[in-house]
């Protein structure tokens, strides 16, 4: 025999079985009086008992003892969830304080989402002395529900939590369209919670400023500090259908946990339904006043700050502000995606501002601004691309040799002949400097078919002086077939220092 089945068959454990499903109704009492036993086994079977019973009397003195009770009869209480909704139903109705109190802490311990309809009705009750107790857990029970929606779903609770909030929705929605009658802002922030951005009653509120609820739906998505209702504003934005409502409440908020949440959004930049939505914002609350919130941010914050900004329909002008202020005064971040930003501004501001971003310390922004000087002709390009190919960063180098085809090998090999000794040797060392792949252009060039262009190769080394860099192709041209390459190959030879090569 199990130990359950042992204590099961105990005369104890008869009598609680006895008493919990008897239907003579003075078992209630009996139990009610053991509630109050010296011994905790008496105490507990007797509360298991009432949880069976389902007796209304004994579970309203259970809610009348809730603020009291220890946490063994808690998990009692919550492995019995579900049998004292009619109690809890009543309690909540009661206009009982103490009552009323202790059965909103029980809704709440035990996630009672089946209550919230009745919460509802309690709050909209002008008559009801508890109404703002009622309103205020059902925002809470919204927010537990919003919970278990959003978190890995545990399966040890048989609810499941989409259909609990398809079962609520419509109680939430009738609510909603009270408003104008009940002004209860807690009924329609929690429809705001576990609406969902498909939800056609929100919709139908977000498309049409007329509606009784608009203002007050508008108002409460400008302000409400919930993540879960912020979530869902910011939801809409990757949709091209979005209601302008929704835009514009985007571009009016100015609270800094949402910035947070927007600027996430975006990120590197913005989707394509976000641009499309964007473009209907002229302006951005936080930034009106100053771009001073910028400072804030971190580098990751100020990039999509400013792709934010970007994909506004913001006058240029002011977009060309917010650019100028990151190049300035920005994070590394900041800055540099203010450098690559200015590809799309002209004029001498911007011009003046790309040659601000040639003094950063930040190589990246130095190569974005590099990438800017030939497309707009700045004065005096030429000669800075060609100093930067001596910079210390391979970033700042790498822009600058991308900005300089004139130098490159395949070029410099092309006009070789026809330049003069001087010009030659000037025009190798840029070219050894903005064309990485010359040396490996050169070796192929001495490996042609062609003879002729084999002798201008060796010719081209000794220009650009790096005999010494192929050396070995130098040995292997000794072998050329043709005997005038095989003496440049040699007077070549002559300028490395190699024992080999002597």
């Amino acid at each position: 025999m199990s130990q359950k089945q042992k204590t099961a068959a105990t005369p104890f454990a008869a009598t609680i079985d006895c008493l919990a499903r008897t239907d003579n109704a003075a078992a209630s009492a009996v139990l009610l009086a053991a509630l109050d036993s010296p011994h905790l086994e008496v105490q507990d079977g007797a509360l298991d008992a009432i949880m069976v019973r389902r007796s209304l009397v004994c579970q309203r003195e259970i809610i009348r003892r809730f603020d009291t009770v220890s946490e063994r009869w808690l998990d009692i209480l919550n492995e019995r969830r579900g049998r004292m909704t009619q109690a809890l139903r009543d309690a909540l109705l009661s206009h009982d304080e103490h009552l009323c109190r202790n059965a909103c802490a029980a809704i709440l311990r035990f996630s009672e989402f089946d209550l919230m309809s009745t919460l509802v009705n309690a709050a909209e009750d002008e008559a009801n002395p508890l109404a703002d107790l009622a309103a205020t857990t059902l925002l809470s029970l919204a927010d537990l529900l919003y919970a278990e929606l959003h978190n890995p779903r545990d399966y040890k609770l048989r609810r499941d939590p989409q259909m609990v909030r398809r079962n609520i929705a419509v109680s939430l929605e009738e609510s909603v369209k009270r408003f104008p009658k009940h002004q209860r802002r807690e009924p329609l922030e929690a429809f705001l919670l576990l609406a969902g951005r498909e939800n056609s009653a929100l919709m139908q509120i977000l498309c049409d400023p007329r509606h009784p609820s608009y203002l007050a739906v508008i108002q409460t998505l400008q302000t409400t500090e919930r993540l879960g209702i912020m979530r869902l504003i910011l939801s809409y934005l990757d949709d091209p259908q979005s209601p302008t409502s929704l835009v514009s409440v985007i571009a009016h908020r100015a609270d800094q946990r949402f910035i947070e949440l927007l600027l996430r959004k975006i990120g590197r930049e913005p989707t394509a339904g976000a641009r499309t939505n964007l473009r209907h914002v002229t302006s951005i609350a936080w930034l009106k006043e100053g771009p001073q919130l910028l400072d804030q941010l971190d580098d990751a914050g100020q990039h999509s700050a400013l792709q934010l900004v970007l994909a506004t329909g913001m006058k240029n002008a002011d977009q060309f502000a917010i650019v100028q202020y990151l190049a300035m005064y920005g994070n590394a971040g900041g800055r540099r995606a203010a450098a690559e930003s200015l590809t799309g501004f002209t004029g001498v501001e911007a011009n003046q501002l790309i040659q601000r971003c040639l003094q950063d310390p930040d190589p990246l922004v130095k190569a974005a601004a590099l990438n800017l000087l030939r497309p707009r002709s700045i004065s005096g390009a030429l000669a800075t691309l060609i100093k930067f190919l001596d910079d210390e960063h391979p970033a700042v180098r790498k822009a600058a040799q991308q900005n300089l085809p004139e130098y490159a090998f395949a070029r410099f090999v092309a006009s070789f002949e026809t330049l003069d000794e001087a010009i030659r040797d000037t025009t190798a060392k840029l070219v050894l400097k903005a064309d990485p792949q010359a040396i490996a252009s050169l070796r192929q060039e001495m490996r042609s078919n062609s003879g002729k262009r084999r002798l201008r190769a060796l010719a081209i080394a000794r220009t650009m002086k790096v005999c010494d860099t192929v050396e070995d192709a130098l040995l292997l041209s000794l072998e050329d077939p043709d005997h005038l390459v095989r003496v440049e190959a040699a007077i070549s030879l002559g300028e490395c220092h190699s024992a080999k090569a002597q």
